[in-house]
């Protein structure tokens, strides 16, 4: 009879243990993706000094602007999940990129001191963006060896604990630049 109650206390303690440990990992990935949200804000707040700045030089491209705030009002008023979040905010990367090639055709905004610093400001929110997007994929990572190894997909299953998505570089920056030497 001992022997049958250890063995139920064994199991519960095993049950236990695992759903602890896949709720740690999912509050892992959370904790990522605030931290990485904190940097999206960041980024988010810059946009605007860098449309102001980049107005008056850009008049043909108005509507590239327009989108780009646009966008970025979209992202301040939604409170969607993490996986739309990640979609939108891939959206908004390939916008900026179309921003940043446009700059190219400006020389004078490239030299303007206000712009210079407005672009290293940008440049270094992206590095730690960088950063905290690479720590959110480790967490996501981490979080679907849990949910998927035996027998603690099980307990996630059970438990209804659902993948989640990475965050990947948009389909633009994957193409392979072009560089020509005159």
């Amino acid at each position: 009879m001992y022997i049958a109650i250890g063995i139920v206390v064994v199991l519960l303690l095993i049950v236990i243990g695992l759903y602890n440990s896949l709720i740690v990992k999912k509050n892992a990935v959370d904790n990522a993706f605030f931290s990485m949200d904190v940097m999206l804000k960041k980024r988010h707040d810059l946009i605007p000094l860098l449309v102001d700045t980049v107005k008056g030089y850009m008049q043909h491209e108005k509507e590239l602007l327009t989108r780009l705030t646009e966008m970025r009002q979209q992202f301040d008023r939604s409170r969607q999940s993490v996986n739309e979040n990640i979609k939108l905010e891939n959206q908004f990367d390939a916008l900026l990129q179309q921003v940043r090639v446009q700059v190219e055709h400006y020389p004078t905004l490239k030299a303007s001191d206000n712009f210079l610093k407005l672009q290293g400001a940008i440049n270094e929110a992206e590095e730690q963006l960088a950063a905290s997007r690479r720590y959110y994929n480790t967490a996501v990572n981490d979080y679907h060896n849990g949910i998927m190894t035996f027998p603690s997909s099980i307990i996630a299953s059970m438990a209804g604990m659902g993948r989640k998505d990475y965050f990947s570089a948009a389909a633009e920056d994957k193409a392979v630049p072009s560089i020509t030497i005159n």
